[in-house]
Protein backbone atom coordinates (compact mmCIF):
# COMPACT_ATOMS: atom_id res chain seq x y z
CA UNK A 1 0.00 0.00 0.00
CA UNK A 2 1.53 3.35 -1.21
CA UNK A 3 0.17 5.37 1.41
CA UNK A 4 1.29 7.48 4.24
CA UNK A 5 -0.56 7.50 6.99
CA UNK A 6 0.79 9.71 9.77
CA UNK A 7 1.64 7.46 12.70
CA UNK A 8 -0.27 8.00 15.90
CA UNK A 9 2.85 8.32 17.95
CA UNK A 10 3.39 11.45 15.68
CA UNK A 11 0.46 12.94 16.49
CA UNK A 12 -0.57 11.87 19.96
CA UNK A 13 2.39 9.87 21.52
CA UNK A 14 4.85 12.46 21.67
CA UNK A 15 2.40 14.68 22.80
CA UNK A 16 0.85 12.97 25.71
CA UNK A 17 2.31 10.41 28.53
CA UNK A 18 2.56 7.13 27.39
CA UNK A 19 1.58 3.99 29.58
CA UNK A 20 5.03 3.22 31.36
CA UNK A 21 3.90 -0.67 31.13
CA UNK A 22 3.93 -2.15 27.22
CA UNK A 23 3.29 -5.70 28.10
CA UNK A 24 -0.74 -6.27 27.02
CA UNK A 25 -2.26 -7.69 30.61
CA UNK A 26 -5.34 -6.24 32.39
CA UNK A 27 -4.52 -3.77 34.95
CA UNK A 28 -5.21 -0.35 36.20
CA UNK A 29 -3.50 2.14 34.56
CA UNK A 30 -2.34 6.08 35.73
CA UNK A 31 -0.76 8.95 34.70
CA UNK A 32 -1.20 8.56 31.09
CA UNK A 33 -3.87 8.88 27.86
CA UNK A 34 -3.06 5.71 25.97
CA UNK A 35 -1.21 2.50 26.67
CA UNK A 36 0.63 1.33 23.73
CA UNK A 37 -0.70 -2.08 22.44
CA UNK A 38 -0.89 -4.00 19.15
CA UNK A 39 -3.69 -5.38 17.56
CA UNK A 40 -3.82 -9.13 17.31
CA UNK A 41 -4.43 -10.85 14.33
CA UNK A 42 -7.19 -13.34 13.35
CA UNK A 43 -5.72 -16.81 13.31
CA UNK A 44 -8.13 -17.88 10.13
CA UNK A 45 -8.53 -16.28 6.86
CA UNK A 46 -10.60 -12.47 6.94
CA UNK A 47 -13.01 -11.85 4.64
CA UNK A 48 -13.88 -8.19 3.52
CA UNK A 49 -17.16 -8.35 3.39
CA UNK A 50 -18.28 -4.08 2.72
CA UNK A 51 -16.23 -1.17 2.07
CA UNK A 52 -17.45 2.39 2.18
CA UNK A 53 -16.64 4.26 -1.39
CA UNK A 54 -16.89 7.63 -0.06
CA UNK A 55 -14.51 7.17 3.14
CA UNK A 56 -12.13 5.38 0.98
CA UNK A 57 -11.97 7.94 -1.63
CA UNK A 58 -13.22 11.27 -0.40
CA UNK A 59 -11.13 10.95 3.27
CA UNK A 60 -8.32 8.60 2.85
CA UNK A 61 -7.99 9.90 -0.99
CA UNK A 62 -7.08 6.00 -1.75
CA UNK A 63 -8.55 4.45 -4.84
CA UNK A 64 -10.89 1.76 -4.77
CA UNK A 65 -8.97 -0.59 -6.02
CA UNK A 66 -7.24 -1.17 -3.22
CA UNK A 67 -10.07 -3.03 -1.96
CA UNK A 68 -8.72 -6.07 -3.87
CA UNK A 69 -5.24 -6.08 -2.43
CA UNK A 70 -3.96 -8.24 0.51
CA UNK A 71 -1.91 -5.59 2.40
CA UNK A 72 -5.53 -3.51 2.48
CA UNK A 73 -7.00 -6.69 3.60
CA UNK A 74 -4.49 -6.96 6.57
CA UNK A 75 -4.47 -3.51 7.46
CA UNK A 76 -8.52 -3.70 8.23
CA UNK A 77 -8.39 -6.91 10.06
CA UNK A 78 -5.56 -6.11 12.25
CA UNK A 79 -3.34 -8.20 10.34
CA UNK A 80 -0.54 -5.91 9.77
CA UNK A 81 0.28 -2.11 11.05
CA UNK A 82 1.73 0.55 9.15
CA UNK A 83 5.39 0.82 8.69
CA UNK A 84 6.34 2.89 11.61
CA UNK A 85 2.68 3.08 13.30
CA UNK A 86 2.16 2.93 17.22
CA UNK A 87 -1.07 1.64 17.96
CA UNK A 88 -2.65 2.67 20.71
CA UNK A 89 -5.40 1.98 23.24
CA UNK A 90 -7.09 4.90 24.82
CA UNK A 91 -7.42 4.86 28.88
CA UNK A 92 -10.86 6.52 30.12
CA UNK A 93 -13.57 5.74 32.80
CA UNK A 94 -17.55 6.78 32.51
CA UNK A 95 -20.62 6.64 34.17
CA UNK A 96 -22.73 3.72 32.80
CA UNK A 97 -26.42 3.35 33.57
CA UNK A 98 -26.40 6.58 35.97
CA UNK A 99 -22.86 5.03 37.71
CA UNK A 100 -19.22 5.40 38.17
CA UNK A 101 -17.90 2.45 36.93
CA UNK A 102 -14.18 3.51 37.36
CA UNK A 103 -11.64 2.93 34.63
CA UNK A 104 -12.69 1.93 31.61
CA UNK A 105 -10.94 2.44 28.50
CA UNK A 106 -10.22 0.57 24.96
CA UNK A 107 -11.35 -2.88 25.83
CA UNK A 108 -10.88 -4.24 21.93
CA UNK A 109 -9.89 -0.77 19.85
CA UNK A 110 -6.88 -0.05 18.83
CA UNK A 111 -6.43 3.47 16.81
CA UNK A 112 -3.92 2.44 14.22
CA UNK A 113 -3.16 6.00 12.46
CA UNK A 114 -4.13 9.50 12.31
CA UNK A 115 -4.17 10.53 8.74
CA UNK A 116 -4.50 13.84 7.07
CA UNK A 117 -6.28 14.13 3.75
CA UNK A 118 -5.60 15.83 0.40
CA UNK A 119 -8.41 18.43 2.14
CA UNK A 120 -6.39 19.13 5.16
CA UNK A 121 -8.68 17.11 7.39
CA UNK A 122 -7.40 15.25 10.25
CA UNK A 123 -8.99 11.83 10.37
CA UNK A 124 -8.11 9.04 13.46
CA UNK A 125 -8.35 5.33 12.20
CA UNK A 126 -9.35 2.81 14.80
CA UNK A 127 -9.89 -0.87 14.91
CA UNK A 128 -13.01 -2.18 16.57
CA UNK A 129 -12.64 -6.19 17.51
CA UNK A 130 -9.08 -5.99 16.88
CA UNK A 131 -8.22 -8.13 20.04
CA UNK A 132 -6.84 -7.31 23.76
CA UNK A 133 -5.72 -4.82 25.33
CA UNK A 134 -4.56 -3.14 29.29
CA UNK A 135 -8.54 -2.33 29.28
CA UNK A 136 -10.17 -5.57 28.12
CA UNK A 137 -11.45 -6.31 31.62
CA UNK A 138 -12.84 -10.16 31.27
CA UNK A 139 -13.23 -9.70 27.55
CA UNK A 140 -11.67 -11.24 25.10
CA UNK A 141 -11.21 -8.16 22.28
CA UNK A 142 -13.43 -9.23 19.72
CA UNK A 143 -16.40 -8.22 18.15
CA UNK A 144 -18.72 -10.42 16.55
CA UNK A 145 -20.38 -10.45 13.06
CA UNK A 146 -23.63 -9.38 14.10
CA UNK A 147 -23.19 -6.23 15.95
CA UNK A 148 -20.11 -5.22 13.49
CA UNK A 149 -22.52 -5.16 10.44
CA UNK A 150 -24.62 -3.26 12.38
CA UNK A 151 -22.11 -0.55 12.97
CA UNK A 152 -20.81 -0.50 9.82
CA UNK A 153 -24.27 0.02 8.28
CA UNK A 154 -25.48 2.50 10.60
CA UNK A 155 -22.27 4.57 10.82
CA UNK A 156 -22.80 5.25 6.85
CA UNK A 157 -26.70 5.78 6.94
CA UNK A 158 -26.30 8.29 9.83
CA UNK A 159 -24.00 10.41 7.91
CA UNK A 160 -26.28 10.42 4.99
CA UNK A 161 -29.02 11.47 7.33
CA UNK A 162 -27.09 14.32 7.68
CA UNK A 163 -26.83 13.32 11.26
CA UNK A 164 -22.79 13.95 12.58
CA UNK A 165 -21.27 10.18 13.47
CA UNK A 166 -18.41 8.62 13.16
CA UNK A 167 -17.78 6.71 9.84
CA UNK A 168 -17.27 3.14 8.69
CA UNK A 169 -14.31 2.34 6.24
CA UNK A 170 -14.30 -1.10 5.77
CA UNK A 171 -15.74 -4.68 7.63
CA UNK A 172 -13.69 -7.61 7.86
CA UNK A 173 -15.28 -11.32 9.03
CA UNK A 174 -12.82 -14.29 10.33
CA UNK A 175 -13.73 -17.64 10.57
CA UNK A 176 -12.25 -17.67 14.24
CA UNK A 177 -15.07 -18.95 16.75
CA UNK A 178 -16.40 -16.25 19.28
CA UNK A 179 -18.65 -17.44 21.92
CA UNK A 180 -21.31 -14.71 23.35
CA UNK A 181 -24.27 -15.10 25.70
CA UNK A 182 -26.09 -12.19 23.66
CA UNK A 183 -29.14 -11.95 26.09
CA UNK A 184 -27.37 -12.70 29.51
CA UNK A 185 -29.45 -16.08 29.84
CA UNK A 186 -26.80 -18.24 30.12
CA UNK A 187 -27.33 -19.53 26.76
CA UNK A 188 -24.00 -18.81 25.17
CA UNK A 189 -23.52 -19.36 21.36
CA UNK A 190 -20.58 -19.49 19.03
CA UNK A 191 -20.54 -16.58 16.71
CA UNK A 192 -17.47 -14.97 13.98
CA UNK A 193 -15.27 -12.39 15.00
CA UNK A 194 -15.49 -9.39 12.50
CA UNK A 195 -13.35 -6.35 12.79
CA UNK A 196 -14.99 -2.98 11.77
CA UNK A 197 -12.36 0.19 10.56
CA UNK A 198 -13.62 3.23 11.68
CA UNK A 199 -12.99 6.64 11.28
CA UNK A 200 -13.04 10.12 13.62
CA UNK A 201 -11.94 13.48 13.84
CA UNK A 202 -11.73 12.66 17.85
CA UNK A 203 -12.13 9.56 19.27
CA UNK A 204 -12.44 11.26 23.11
CA UNK A 205 -15.18 12.02 24.91
CA UNK A 206 -16.83 12.80 28.54
CA UNK A 207 -14.93 9.95 30.06
CA UNK A 208 -11.60 10.67 28.39
CA UNK A 209 -11.49 13.76 30.78
CA UNK A 210 -13.68 12.21 34.02
CA UNK A 211 -11.04 9.85 34.60
CA UNK A 212 -8.24 12.06 34.77
CA UNK A 213 -10.37 14.07 37.30
CA UNK A 214 -11.45 11.50 39.53
CA UNK A 215 -7.91 10.16 39.94
CA UNK A 216 -6.42 13.89 40.48
CA UNK A 217 -4.27 13.91 37.52
CA UNK A 218 -5.11 18.12 36.98
CA UNK A 219 -2.11 18.53 35.22
CA UNK A 220 -2.64 15.83 32.59
CA UNK A 221 -6.48 16.63 32.39
CA UNK A 222 -4.93 20.60 31.79
CA UNK A 223 -2.86 19.05 28.52
CA UNK A 224 -5.82 16.72 27.26
CA UNK A 225 -7.69 19.59 27.24
CA UNK A 226 -5.97 22.40 25.89
CA UNK A 227 -5.12 19.91 23.10
CA UNK A 228 -8.58 18.96 22.12
CA UNK A 229 -9.26 22.81 21.52
CA UNK A 230 -6.43 23.43 19.94
CA UNK A 231 -7.15 20.77 17.28
CA UNK A 232 -10.77 20.52 17.15
CA UNK A 233 -12.03 24.13 18.54
CA UNK A 234 -10.82 26.41 16.36
CA UNK A 235 -12.93 29.52 17.32
CA UNK A 236 -11.71 29.75 21.16
CA UNK A 237 -8.70 31.15 22.05
CA UNK A 238 -6.16 29.25 23.56
CA UNK A 239 -4.67 32.71 25.40
CA UNK A 240 -8.35 33.00 26.75
CA UNK A 241 -8.63 32.48 30.32
CA UNK A 242 -12.33 31.42 29.95
CA UNK A 243 -11.13 28.95 26.62
CA UNK A 244 -12.97 26.21 29.34
CA UNK A 245 -16.11 28.33 29.54
CA UNK A 246 -15.98 28.38 26.08
CA UNK A 247 -15.43 24.82 25.28
CA UNK A 248 -17.83 23.58 27.77
CA UNK A 249 -20.49 26.49 26.63
CA UNK A 250 -20.32 24.67 23.25
CA UNK A 251 -20.31 20.97 23.84
CA UNK A 252 -23.67 21.80 25.43
CA UNK A 253 -24.76 23.45 22.75
CA UNK A 254 -23.88 20.47 20.34
CA UNK A 255 -24.80 18.27 21.93
CA UNK A 256 -28.16 19.79 22.74
CA UNK A 257 -28.28 19.63 18.47
CA UNK A 258 -27.02 16.20 18.00
CA UNK A 259 -30.18 14.54 20.02
CA UNK A 260 -32.37 16.63 18.63
CA UNK A 261 -31.38 15.14 15.14
CA UNK A 262 -31.27 11.72 16.85
CA UNK A 263 -35.38 12.57 17.69
CA UNK A 264 -35.76 13.93 13.94
CA UNK A 265 -34.89 10.36 12.41
CA UNK A 266 -36.65 8.72 15.00
CA UNK A 267 -33.22 7.12 16.54
CA UNK A 268 -32.47 5.72 19.80
CA UNK A 269 -28.93 5.05 20.91
CA UNK A 270 -29.09 2.76 23.52
CA UNK A 271 -26.10 3.13 25.85
CA UNK A 272 -26.24 6.98 26.56
CA UNK A 273 -23.03 6.68 29.03
CA UNK A 274 -20.98 9.17 29.22
CA UNK A 275 -18.28 7.04 27.56
CA UNK A 276 -20.38 7.34 24.89
CA UNK A 277 -20.57 10.67 24.61
CA UNK A 278 -18.13 12.66 22.06
CA UNK A 279 -16.83 15.93 23.07
CA UNK A 280 -16.80 16.55 19.27
CA UNK A 281 -21.19 15.98 19.65
CA UNK A 282 -20.94 13.49 17.36
CA UNK A 283 -23.08 9.87 17.13
CA UNK A 284 -20.00 7.56 18.25
CA UNK A 285 -20.41 3.54 19.50
CA UNK A 286 -22.96 2.01 17.57
CA UNK A 287 -24.15 -0.95 19.85
CA UNK A 288 -28.15 -2.00 20.91
CA UNK A 289 -29.27 0.98 18.39
CA UNK A 290 -32.48 1.21 17.30
CA UNK A 291 -34.64 3.69 14.84
CA UNK A 292 -38.26 3.36 16.08
CA UNK A 293 -41.04 1.67 14.00
CA UNK A 294 -44.02 2.63 15.74
CA UNK A 295 -44.27 6.17 17.11
CA UNK A 296 -43.32 5.54 21.24
CA UNK A 297 -41.66 7.82 23.72
CA UNK A 298 -41.21 4.60 25.88
CA UNK A 299 -39.32 3.08 22.79
CA UNK A 300 -36.55 0.90 24.46
CA UNK A 301 -34.27 -0.62 21.84
CA UNK A 302 -31.78 -2.42 24.10
CA UNK A 303 -33.07 -5.19 26.12
CA UNK A 304 -29.92 -4.74 28.42
CA UNK A 305 -31.24 -1.69 29.60
CA UNK A 306 -33.86 -3.05 32.02
CA UNK A 307 -35.47 0.00 34.00
CA UNK A 308 -35.54 2.10 30.28
CA UNK A 309 -33.13 4.82 31.04
CA UNK A 310 -32.00 5.49 27.44
CA UNK A 311 -35.61 5.25 26.47
CA UNK A 312 -35.71 7.12 23.39
CA UNK A 313 -37.89 9.85 25.37
CA UNK A 314 -35.43 10.34 28.27
CA UNK A 315 -32.68 11.31 25.42
CA UNK A 316 -32.20 14.73 25.99
CA UNK A 317 -32.93 14.25 29.67
CA UNK A 318 -29.52 11.84 30.14
CA UNK A 319 -27.48 14.35 27.38
CA UNK A 320 -28.25 16.78 30.62
CA UNK A 321 -26.86 14.11 32.97
CA UNK A 322 -23.86 13.44 30.86
CA UNK A 323 -23.37 17.62 30.73
CA UNK A 324 -23.44 17.49 34.18
CA UNK A 325 -20.66 14.75 34.89
CA UNK A 326 -18.67 16.82 32.04
CA UNK A 327 -19.05 20.10 34.23
CA UNK A 328 -17.87 17.99 37.49
CA UNK A 329 -14.58 16.74 35.50
CA UNK A 330 -14.25 20.39 34.77
CA UNK A 331 -14.54 22.15 37.68
CA UNK A 332 -10.94 21.23 39.56
CA UNK A 333 -9.63 23.26 36.48
CA UNK A 334 -12.44 26.31 36.99
CA UNK A 335 -12.18 29.29 39.51
CA UNK A 336 -15.34 30.25 41.44
CA UNK A 337 -16.50 32.28 39.05
CA UNK A 338 -15.93 30.21 36.67
CA UNK A 339 -17.48 27.40 38.23
CA UNK A 340 -20.62 29.68 39.06
CA UNK A 341 -21.04 31.21 35.29
CA UNK A 342 -20.30 27.12 33.87
CA UNK A 343 -23.55 26.44 35.96
CA UNK A 344 -25.05 28.97 34.88
CA UNK A 345 -24.95 27.86 31.19
CA UNK A 346 -25.92 24.10 31.75
CA UNK A 347 -29.20 25.64 32.61
CA UNK A 348 -29.95 26.64 29.13
CA UNK A 349 -29.41 23.24 27.88
CA UNK A 350 -32.96 22.61 27.88
CA UNK A 351 -34.08 25.52 26.01
CA UNK A 352 -31.29 24.92 23.85
CA UNK A 353 -32.72 21.01 22.74
CA UNK A 354 -36.71 22.33 22.77
CA UNK A 355 -35.53 25.40 20.01
CA UNK A 356 -33.92 22.66 17.94
CA UNK A 357 -36.06 20.28 18.49
CA UNK A 358 -39.28 22.22 17.54
CA UNK A 359 -36.96 23.84 14.18
CA UNK A 360 -36.56 20.23 13.23
CA UNK A 361 -40.39 19.10 13.41
CA UNK A 362 -41.54 22.29 11.84
CA UNK A 363 -38.94 21.77 8.94
CA UNK A 364 -40.38 17.85 9.05
CA UNK A 365 -43.83 19.43 8.61
CA UNK A 366 -43.12 21.81 5.53
CA UNK A 367 -44.15 25.37 8.10
CA UNK A 368 -41.72 28.20 7.00
CA UNK A 369 -41.66 31.70 9.64
CA UNK A 370 -43.03 31.80 13.30
CA UNK A 371 -45.96 31.33 14.61
CA UNK A 372 -46.95 30.76 18.09
CA UNK A 373 -49.00 27.74 18.05
CA UNK A 374 -46.41 25.83 16.09
CA UNK A 375 -45.75 24.11 18.92
CA UNK A 376 -49.13 22.98 19.73
CA UNK A 377 -49.41 21.28 15.92
CA UNK A 378 -45.91 19.46 16.17
CA UNK A 379 -47.28 17.97 20.11
CA UNK A 380 -51.02 17.06 18.58
CA UNK A 381 -49.47 15.51 15.87
CA UNK A 382 -46.81 13.72 17.91
CA UNK A 383 -50.13 12.55 20.46
CA UNK A 384 -52.29 10.91 17.73
CA UNK A 385 -49.41 9.10 16.79
CA UNK A 386 -48.71 7.81 20.04
CA UNK A 387 -52.42 6.93 20.33
CA UNK A 388 -52.68 4.89 16.80
CA UNK A 389 -49.42 3.93 17.15
CA UNK A 390 -48.40 4.85 13.93
CA UNK A 391 -45.24 4.62 11.93
CA UNK A 392 -42.58 7.36 12.70
CA UNK A 393 -40.92 7.56 9.50
CA UNK A 394 -43.75 6.83 7.08
CA UNK A 395 -45.76 9.07 8.92
CA UNK A 396 -44.01 12.13 7.86
CA UNK A 397 -42.89 10.98 4.98
CA UNK A 398 -45.88 10.04 3.66
CA UNK A 399 -47.32 13.93 5.13
CA UNK A 400 -44.17 14.73 2.04
CA UNK A 401 -46.25 12.78 -0.30
CA UNK A 402 -49.69 13.81 -0.12
CA UNK A 403 -50.97 16.63 -2.09
CA UNK A 404 -52.63 19.38 0.11
CA UNK A 405 -55.82 18.52 -1.64
CA UNK A 406 -55.83 14.93 -0.76
CA UNK A 407 -55.68 15.98 2.89
CA UNK A 408 -58.38 18.72 2.62
CA UNK A 409 -60.60 16.05 1.54
CA UNK A 410 -59.14 13.14 3.49
CA UNK A 411 -58.73 11.18 0.64
CA UNK A 412 -55.57 9.02 2.17
CA UNK A 413 -54.43 6.74 -0.79
CA UNK A 414 -54.15 3.20 0.30
CA UNK A 415 -50.31 2.83 -0.10
CA UNK A 416 -50.32 5.37 2.29
CA UNK A 417 -50.19 2.93 4.79
CA UNK A 418 -48.92 4.89 7.93
CA UNK A 419 -51.25 7.90 7.18
CA UNK A 420 -54.16 5.58 7.34
CA UNK A 421 -53.07 4.11 10.56
CA UNK A 422 -52.75 7.84 11.94
CA UNK A 423 -56.20 8.53 9.89
CA UNK A 424 -58.19 6.65 12.21
CA UNK A 425 -57.91 9.03 15.29
CA UNK A 426 -61.15 10.47 15.74
CA UNK A 427 -58.92 14.08 15.83
CA UNK A 428 -57.02 13.67 12.68
CA UNK A 429 -59.77 15.48 10.55
CA UNK A 430 -59.35 18.48 13.70
CA UNK A 431 -55.21 18.28 12.99
CA UNK A 432 -55.63 18.47 9.32
CA UNK A 433 -57.71 21.59 9.55
CA UNK A 434 -55.34 22.87 12.00
CA UNK A 435 -52.72 21.87 9.93
CA UNK A 436 -53.66 23.31 6.21
CA UNK A 437 -54.38 26.35 7.70
CA UNK A 438 -50.87 26.77 9.04
CA UNK A 439 -49.28 25.66 5.18
CA UNK A 440 -51.83 28.67 4.18
CA UNK A 441 -49.27 31.43 6.16
CA UNK A 442 -46.14 29.80 4.30
CA UNK A 443 -44.72 32.93 2.55
CA UNK A 444 -44.05 32.64 -0.99
CA UNK A 445 -45.19 28.70 -0.65
CA UNK A 446 -46.67 26.35 -3.38
CA UNK A 447 -48.01 22.31 -2.48
CA UNK A 448 -45.04 21.65 -4.95
CA UNK A 449 -42.54 23.75 -3.47
CA UNK A 450 -43.87 22.42 0.27
CA UNK A 451 -43.61 18.80 -1.10
CA UNK A 452 -39.91 18.99 -2.47
CA UNK A 453 -38.95 20.68 0.43
CA UNK A 454 -40.43 18.01 2.77
CA UNK A 455 -39.61 14.76 0.89
CA UNK A 456 -35.68 16.13 1.16
CA UNK A 457 -35.63 15.72 4.65
CA UNK A 458 -38.08 12.96 5.53
CA UNK A 459 -36.13 9.80 4.98
CA UNK A 460 -37.99 7.23 3.20
CA UNK A 461 -35.57 4.43 4.18
CA UNK A 462 -33.94 3.79 7.42
CA UNK A 463 -31.93 1.01 9.33
CA UNK A 464 -34.36 -0.74 10.88
CA UNK A 465 -33.87 -3.59 12.88
CA UNK A 466 -35.52 -5.97 11.24
CA UNK A 467 -33.38 -5.11 7.97
CA UNK A 468 -30.04 -4.93 9.90
CA UNK A 469 -31.27 -8.75 11.33
CA UNK A 470 -32.16 -10.05 7.79
CA UNK A 471 -28.81 -8.98 6.54
CA UNK A 472 -27.08 -10.10 9.41
CA UNK A 473 -28.80 -14.08 8.90
CA UNK A 474 -27.87 -14.18 5.55
CA UNK A 475 -24.32 -12.57 6.63
CA UNK A 476 -24.11 -15.44 9.29
CA UNK A 477 -24.66 -17.85 6.10
CA UNK A 478 -21.44 -15.83 4.07
CA UNK A 479 -24.29 -14.33 1.58
CA UNK A 480 -23.45 -10.84 2.17
CA UNK A 481 -25.77 -9.40 -0.61
CA UNK A 482 -28.32 -7.85 1.70
CA UNK A 483 -25.60 -5.79 3.89
CA UNK A 484 -24.22 -4.67 0.24
CA UNK A 485 -27.83 -3.95 -0.55
CA UNK A 486 -28.58 -1.70 2.71
CA UNK A 487 -25.51 0.06 2.31
CA UNK A 488 -26.34 1.17 -1.51
CA UNK A 489 -29.71 2.20 -0.17
CA UNK A 490 -29.01 3.97 2.81
CA UNK A 491 -26.66 5.89 0.79
CA UNK A 492 -29.98 7.85 -0.88
CA UNK A 493 -32.33 7.73 2.20
CA UNK A 494 -34.64 10.62 0.68
CA UNK A 495 -34.93 8.89 -2.85
CA UNK A 496 -37.43 6.42 -3.53
CA UNK A 497 -35.35 3.38 -5.22
CA UNK A 498 -36.59 0.48 -6.93
CA UNK A 499 -34.18 -2.19 -5.64
CA UNK A 500 -35.74 -0.82 -1.60
CA UNK A 501 -39.18 -0.86 -3.17
CA UNK A 502 -38.64 -4.74 -4.11
CA UNK A 503 -37.18 -5.58 -0.74
CA UNK A 504 -40.12 -4.36 1.06
CA UNK A 505 -38.02 -1.34 2.72
CA UNK A 506 -41.22 1.30 2.29
CA UNK A 507 -43.29 -1.26 3.86
CA UNK A 508 -45.28 -1.85 6.82
CA UNK A 509 -42.81 -3.81 9.20
CA UNK A 510 -43.86 -7.67 9.32
CA UNK A 511 -44.47 -9.08 12.24
CA UNK A 512 -41.59 -10.85 13.44
CA UNK A 513 -39.70 -7.66 13.90
CA UNK A 514 -41.83 -6.55 17.30
CA UNK A 515 -40.45 -9.74 18.41
CA UNK A 516 -36.23 -8.81 17.92
CA UNK A 517 -34.20 -7.97 20.74
CA UNK A 518 -30.92 -6.23 20.68
CA UNK A 519 -28.13 -6.72 23.27
CA UNK A 520 -25.24 -4.81 25.14
CA UNK A 521 -23.38 -8.08 24.02
CA UNK A 522 -21.65 -8.09 20.90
Amino acid sequence: MQWQLATTGFVLRDYFPIDTIQENYVRNVRNCIFSIVYPTPFKSRVHLVAVSKEVLESILDLDMSIKGTSDFLQFVSGGKVMFGSVPLAHRYGGHQFGSWAGQLGDGRAHLIGVYTNRRGERWELQLKGSGKTPYSRSGDGRAVLRSSVREFLCSEAMHYLGIPTSRAASLVVSDDDVWRDQFYNGNVKKERGAVVLRLAKSWFHIGSLEILAHSGELDLERRLLDFIIQEHFPSITMNDSDRYLEFFSTVISETANLIALWMSVGFAHGVCNTDNFSLLSITIDYGPFGFMDSYDPNFVPNTSDDEGRYKIGNQANVGLFNLSKLLQALKPLLDPRQKQLASQILEGYGERYYSRFTELFKTKLGLLGEDEDDNYLIAFLLRLMEDTKADFTMTFRQLSETTEDQLKELHIPEEFWALQDLSKHKLFSRWVTMYLLRLSRNKDDSDTKRRTRMTAVNPRYILRNWMAESAVQKANLNDFSEVRLLQQILEHPFQRQQAAEKAGYSLRPPAWAKDLKVSCSS
